[in-house]
């Protein structure tokens, strides 16, 4: 409950397909495109609360001028202190100049980030330090503009050191290791290649190596580039590039496993990581908005022509679920009613559990984002207690008219126990300091529930480590006196680590992973883990397409209510009355949920790429050896 999970990066990128001109007359904006990719990467500021990024292009400048520009913050409110401090160049203007910004050519040839084409990115850091250095998007400069490249994500690889490794027999010294810079430097050299074959084509008719420039421009083949780079990606990946004379690309894992959605008029292409930032940015219908099919990329070439050219065989679709339960904000269409869904689901165990007692009940949630989910969760207890007491009554359990009314007069009681006083999400502190800041962020209501006579239902998105259950958030609960808190997740249990963007990457640190651990040491079988753990190493030397997700003979002896009981047992402090129940999505729940997206690896072990299984038998190394570090 409001764990410490830093997640998916956001990406936006916008091509003005009219001179900036077009857009004075009709909008009477000279800013028009800086404006919208403001409301674009505002419209996503959940993707990224450590830091955003801003890059431009413009388009046919002369030698001499500056074509490209770009922005960085770590600041607070990173999007704002971008924005802040490209239209402080607008302020403060002598008479003289205001009559010259006027004039666009003049606007574009001597203010920054007067592009046409620009690329936003909003970062949530899995790994690295939160400096500017580490923001998108990131530039390989070069003189010569088809050799230029701006690289801005939202991904991890799996495979880095063997990427790196290829780039070093390539003859390069890549100066740090990180996906990024490998990536970047990966889909850079088979640029370099593009350009260089190009120029060999060119160089026998044309002596002028100047007059070379614009063929290269025209004819450069960016889908091929793009297969040549991502062969050998594992990982998952929506990936968005800018080249130095006007082309752009997006191309996006083949599973699906990173979102990215785009649209196409007269006027623009907008690309971005949430559908409803696009609809909501250009005022357009959820219907003109298309996903960006797995394997393949969206590219838009300087003369304005858009087309999605596969790169790389799409595979079986595995779009991360975790964007539907958590990351993407819940004003998708389609992701509201997946949510609302998965609240209902969870209704008939959660009956269940308080023996239909719904008088003596109360239900809310923690944190907001869990909002959605609890109006499916209500709506659906008050349905099924109807039909449970029509039911009755049709059977004669309910013996008189009278009763049956005053049963079907009981309503669900909803309250909002926890009241956030300070817009700080507590996952973004340090562990250290994250239980005292908790018990300031949340406050409750009081008076609400009876005392030793109330069961309280809590929900909330996920419940991925239960530190903060069980340090902070029960204990906050308890003052309220209630017979019985019983925590519910809209996602299943958390039990593998995510190596496609998700920073859960430690075993131990997952509390449904602790709970098999104890199971084990109950049943005095923990001597099985060692032979795993000899197993796993031994598994980890075999070619990365042989490997098998061996750690999943951790949880196999034991159901998933006997690992939830334990996670009750392990979650619950000492020191509190209340008894405590945990509940968490089936599997089986959560593909009905959310059936287009069924990436679901953090909960069954069931990796999309070979890299997947290599990461999770290194976590639980990790955990045996005692390692406190990431496993990829």
């Amino acid at each position: 409950m409001s764990d410490q999970i830093k997640h998916e990066c956001g990406i936006a990128l916008i091509r003005l397909l009219k001179p900036l001109s077009y857009y004075k007359e009709k909008y009477g904006d000279i800013h028009y495109g800086l404006s919208k990719m403001y409301l674009l990467m505002q419209k996503q500021h959940n993707r990224g609360q450590d830091g955003a990024g801003l890059a431009t292009i413009k388009l046919d400048t002369s030698p001499g001028q500056s074509y490209f520009d770009r922005e960085r913050s770590v600041e607070k409110q990173a999007i704002q202190a971008i924005f802040d401090k490209i239209f402080h160049q607008f302020s403060d203007l002598s008479d003289k100049e205001k009559v010259r910004i006027q004039d666009l050519d003049y606007v574009k040839n001597n203010y920054e980030f007067m592009g046409e084409l620009l690329l936003g990115h909003l970062r949530y850091g899995t790994h690295g330090g939160n400096d500017k250095s580490n923001c998108h998007p990131r530039i390989r400069a070069n003189n010569w503009k088809t050799r230029t490249l701006i690289v801005a994500g939202n991904f991890n690889m799996t495979n880095v050191d063997e990427l790196f490794d290829k780039l070093v027999s390539l003859g390069q010294f890549p100066r740090e290791m990180s996906d990024t810079m490998t990536v970047l430097e990966k889909i850079g050299h088979f640029l370099d290649v593009e350009n260089q074959k190009l120029f060999k084509r060119y160089k026998p008719q044309i002596s002028n190596n100047y007059e070379i420039t614009p063929l290269i421009e025209h004819n450069i083949n960016v889908a091929e580039i793009l297969k040549n780079a991502v062969e050998d990606f594992d990982g998952g990946y929506a990936m968005a590039g800018l080249i130095g004379h006007g082309d752009a690309f997006v191309i996006r894992d083949p599973n699906g496993i990173r979102p990215a959605y785009y649209y196409k008029d007269d006027e623009v292409v907008v690309v971005a990581s949430e559908r409803p930032a696009i609809q909501t940015s250009f005022n357009v219908h959820r219907s003109k908005v298309q996903e960006i099919k797995p394997g393949h990329a969206l590219i838009i070439k300087k003369d304005g022509s858009v087309g999605e050219v596969e790169c790389i065989q799409p595979k079986e679709r595995k779009a991360c679920s975790f964007e539907r339960i958590y990351f993407s904000r819940g004003s998708d269409f389609e992701i509201y009613q997946e949510r609302k869904l998965l609240g209902k689901l969870l209704v008939p165990t959660i009956l269940e559990n308080i023996n239909y007692d719904i008088e003596n009940t109360v239900f809310s949630y923690i944190p907001n984002t869990a909002e959605v989910a609890f109006l499916g969760m209500v709506e659906e207890v008050q349905k099924q207690h109807v039909q449970k007491n029509i039911k009755d009554f049709n059977s004669g359990k309910i013996s008189s008219q009278e009763i049956f009314q005053q049963q079907l007069s009981i309503m669900p009681r909803i309250e909002k126990i926890a009241v956030k006083d300070v817009k700080l999400r507590t996952f973004i502190t340090d562990d250290t300091s994250r239980n005292d800041l908790v018990h300031h962020v949340y406050d409750v209501t009081y008076g609400i529930v009876n005392n030793d006579v109330d069961t309280l239902v809590v929900l909330d998105d996920s419940i991925v480590r239960g530190t903060t259950l069980k340090e902070s958030i029960l204990t906050m609960l308890d003052r309220l006196q209630p017979k019985k808190i019983i925590v519910v997740s809209s996602a299943p249990q958390i039990r593998y680590p995510d190596c496609y963007g998700i920073d859960m990457s430690k075993m131990g640190s997952f509390v449904a992973f602790q709970a098999a651990i104890a199971l084990w040491k109950d049943s005095d079988k923990y001597h099985v883990l060692q032979d795993l753990y000899k197993r796993c190493k031994e598994e980890v030397q075999k070619p990365i397409v042989e490997m098998q997700n061996l750690v999943k003979e951790v949880y196999a002896p034991f159901t998933a209510e006997e690992i939830s009981a334990k996670i009750s047992d392990i979650v619950k402090p000492q020191h509190i009355f209340a008894q405590v129940d945990v509940i968490y999505q089936t599997i089986e729940d959560l593909h009905k949920a959310c059936p287009n997206n069924t990436g679901d690896w953090y909960f069954t072990g069931d990796y999309p790429t070979p890299g997947g299984n290599k990461v999770s038998l290194n976590a639980f190394i990790n955990y045996m050896e005692g390692k406190n570090i990431r496993a990829y």
